[in-house]
């Protein structure tokens, strides 16, 4: 089932078994990094010429800061791509291009995780790891409805440091955040900033969709950060950076994250799939209405129709023109069903219904409320797997 504020995505153009990941130790940092403690007082200009700047120098803040990255920064790739631009044909080769991104090593198999759009399209993707060493990597999977993907290099397993994953339920909108990525080509760049909001909406770069429930931050991200993590105050992995909001291509305070917990819904299943499998209603599109969706196509066989759900009915008409009699097919759309509910829950738009049918697994029910001929009905429907 097939599932645009303008908005400028941070792309350039693609061990252990994952619970170990999941289950990883968490690398405690220094306990004075937690205290709230004074900032001392600036030194004198002879003493700052004195003594070597060292960590008694530090502010609590600047401690946190450098044992973030200390300790994550060798967890963050470089991801170059080459792409061949579509429509465009020479006698000799194709015109290519080149772009850039940010991946996260996730354990020592050498499995990466990406921005599905730093990846989409691409013809070849190398992978350089904090040593400076390149691998050329393959796809293992790809989720555009989320902008997730995972490829995988072939390293050693003493040059792969896998993230600490944390948790992205109880994130609070004024919590420090960290950022470590790729901008414009510079490796493994440290930003910080704070949560703005959460539970953002943007376009998807495909079709109709919205990427849902997303981390809007003010830490600076631009071209060359997606796929890099967002990281909280002990280092462990809370989103993964994926667009900024702007009219001039760089960063303007405004960006996003995916939430750590919708990775790891989606990461397991395009490792051992290559896709996300989800539920399908078989609803293959919908006319938007003031009072919900009225059905306009369903899958032939599919959830819907096998439930008695209907779509527009074709008629025939008859035009006289004269002595000449004219014979058309039209679709009569007061025929068609109006989906008005699911579950008890009103929708509004089509993005909405499909979030609701994909938060459950095939073969769950959902009772659809529709509206036929004026009246009200209950319409039981049994999901089946989404199988594009």
């Amino acid at each position: 089932m097939k599932k645009t504020l303008i908005l400028c995505f941070v792309s350039v153009m693609l061990g252990a078994a994952v619970t170990a990941t999941w289950r990883g130790p968490i690398q405690t940092l220094p306990a004075a990094v937690a205290q709230d403690v004074a900032v001392p007082a600036a030194p004198s200009r002879a003493a700052a010429t004195a003594q070597p700047l060292g960590e008694d120098l530090l502010t609590p803040e600047e401690r946190v800061n450098v044992a973030v990255y200390e300790n994550v920064n060798r967890s963050v790739v470089n991801i170059t791509t080459r792409t061949i631009h579509e429509g465009r044909m020479f006698l000799f080769d194709m015109p290519e291009g080149r772009g850039e991104g940010s991946g996260i090593v996730i354990d020592r198999k050498g499995r990466i995780l990406t921005n599905f759009h730093v990846i989409d399209g691409a013809r070849d993707v190398q992978v350089t790891l904090f040593d400076g060493k390149t691998h050329e990597a393959k796809l293992v999977g790809i989720d555009p409805p989320t902008d997730v993907a995972v490829i995988q290099i072939d390293a050693p397993a003493e040059s792969l440091f896998p993230v600490t994953f944390g948790n992205s339920t109880g994130l609070r909108v004024g919590q420090r955040v960290f950022a470590i990525g790729n901008p414009f080509g510079f490796e493994r760049t440290l930003t910080t900033g704070i949560i703005s909001s959460l539970n953002r909406s943007i376009p998807a770069r495909r079709g109709d969709r919205k990427i849902k429930s997303l981390i809007q931050i003010d830490a600076a991200i631009n071209p060359g950060n997606s796929g890099g993590p967002l990281l909280d105050s002990r280092g462990r992995m809370i989103g993964m950076n994926t667009a900024i909001a702007s009219r001039t291509g760089e960063s303007a305070g405004v960006g996003f994250a995916i939430p750590v917990n919708t990775i790891g819904r989606v990461m397991p299943q395009l490792i051992e799939h290559g896709r996300v499998v989800r539920a399908d209603i078989g609803i293959l599109t919908v006319y938007q209405m003031r009072q919900g969706l009225l059905v306009k196509d369903l899958e032939p066989g599919g959830p819907a129709e096998q439930a008695g759900l209907r779509g527009p009915q074709v008629v025939r008409r008859r035009k006289q023109q004269g002595p000449i009699v004219y014979e058309y097919q039209t679709l009569d759309r007061s025929a068609a069903d109006l989906i008005v509910a699911i579950d008890g829950q009103k929708i509004a738009d089509a993005d909405e219904l499909l979030t609701q049918v994909e938060s459950k697994q095939p073969g769950d029910e959902v009772v659809l409320t529709i509206i036929r001929g004026g009246r009200e009905m209950k319409v039981p429907v049994r999901l089946s797997a989404d199988e594009e």
